[in-house]
């Protein structure tokens, strides 16, 4: 099928954390480079007539009205960690302007998750002025339509923990990841963007360091590459973004990129 053309914006690139990271002085966190700012790593996708935001972490309100998205039509949780789901309360706003609830697509494991959190939203007798939030459980291999896009989810694995990642025509989103297996890197193949994490430049247990990152890539022959979810310990944008190889680049918070 045709794929609309997309509008990506990197409401956040940094780690569960941030950067700065609360009470550190390191060269990273104290620099003056608004790239070196990094809110938790989400992700806003427009097109012609749908909008979406791919995890609302602590810093969604922020981020909503940072780059003024007065509308919202769906967010897609990757996985249940609060770094990508702590601001969903802030949906608030968004049933009341729109009146209507917000749809939420996610495994059922994360909707589970979500349901816990929030339990007062999904309360058989609730308070006044609680969050209202359809609930969309997917699974791993179906396709599913938001508006005029449709979104090909990719499972992927954070050490131990299934995450998904989402593809939409030629555009592909990983975050916490550190390990794909082979029938995944297949639905990810073809892509001509791919954002994907790249925690530091030291090895961790559950997300890719830079180089892990970077031979990934290389292994998909994915032309254009965009990493996230970004720590302080991965060093100065300027600096990392000059060693990168042509075709990768560091992403950094308000970075527009469009998909034609």
């Amino acid at each position: 099928m045709p794929y609309p053309p997309l509008q990506i914006t990197f409401l956040g690139t940094g780690t569960s954390s941030g950067v700065p990271m609360v009470g550190c002085h390191c060269e990273v966190c104290t620099s003056s480079n608004a790239k070196d700012k990094r809110l938790r790593s989400s992700i806003l996708v427009q097109s012609p007539t749908t909008t979406l935001v791919v995890d609302s972490g602590p810093d969604f309100r922020q981020q909503m009205l940072t780059h003024q998205v007065n509308k919202l039509d769906a967010i897609l949780f990757t996985h249940s960690h609060k770094d990508h789901i702590a601001g969903l309360d802030d949906v608030r706003a968004y049933n009341y302007f729109q009146q209507k609830p917000m749809d939420v697509y996610a495994t059922e494991a994360t909707l589970n998750r979500v349901k816990v959190e929030f339990d007062y939203a999904f309360a058989d007798i609730k308070y006044a002025g609680v969050p209202s939030i359809q609930l969309h459980s997917l699974n791993n291999n179906d396709a599913f339509k938001v508006g005029d896009m449709e979104i090909q989810p990719i499972p992927v694995w954070h050490m131990y923990m299934p995450v998904i990642g989402f593809r939409i025509g030629d555009f592909t989103y990983i975050t916490d990841a550190n390990r794909i297996e082979d029938s995944a890197k297949e639905k990810i193949k073809g892509s001509r963007i791919l954002v994907l994490n790249a925690l530091r430049q030291e090895k961790h247990i559950s997300h890719f360091s830079l180089q892990e990152a970077l031979d990934l890539a290389n292994e998909l022959e994915i032309p254009e590459v965009y990493l996230i979810h970004l720590s302080h310990q991965m060093g100065l944008h300027n600096i990392v973004s000059q060693q990168l190889p042509s075709g990768r680049f560091l992403a950094y918070d308000g970075l527009k990129i469009q998909i034609p």
